[in-house]
């Protein structure tokens, strides 16, 4: 008896991402047909136990320019829609979708947002872990450092704030 594995899924107007969440899979084997009929399956952890997910997507796919990409933690596979435009859903089957399925929020780009090709934006950065990058976060900056403008402030609403009461009130 097969298990499925989680798999993740985000698209844009022209593609499917579709991410198989699987560390270490062995005897990996994918199918994909032009009618969007999608196949995995692989082995996995020291008792070898299999996995197998069986789908129909949501519409025609173009098997010629799909590719599969598998890592040490998951398996991504690009499958570019046969006509450019939005799926409501992943899948073809209505109704609520299997458990293991789920939306990738982390790559969710909404149709409204998704914008016109750019110059880099089809850059493919593989395996690249980016969650290390330093951005400048805001654990990178002192909380108690003050900009002498704030403090000037705070001095100035003090003066003209009467209900501050104290001397303040007799400066104004």
């Amino acid at each position: 008896m097969s298990r499925h594995p989680t798999v993740k899924w985000t698209q844009r107007s022209d593609r499917v991402y579709i991410t198989i969440e699987l560390p270490d899979a062995k005897d990996v084997k994918l199918k994909l047909e032009p009618e969007g009929k999608f196949f995995f399956s692989a082995t996995s952890g020291a008792d070898n136990i299999p996995y197998e997910v069986d789908i129909v997507l949501y519409d025609k796919v173009d098997v010629n320019e799909s590719k599969a990409s598998v890592g040490l933690r998951n398996i991504c596979y690009l499958v570019k829609k046969a006509e450019q435009k939005w799926w409501s859903r992943l899948i073809k089957q209505e109704g609520k979708p299997p458990v293991f399925l789920k939306v990738d929020w982390d790559k969710w780009v909404d149709e409204d947002e998704e914008q016109e090709p750019s110059v880099g934006a089809d850059m493919d950065f593989g395996d690249m872990d980016f969650s290390k990058l330093n951005m400048g976060g805001p654990e990178d900056f002192d909380v108690d450092d003050k900009d002498e403008d704030d403090s000037d402030t705070d001095e100035m609403n003090e003066e003209e704030d009467p209900s501050a009461g104290g001397d303040s009130a007799a400066k104004v």
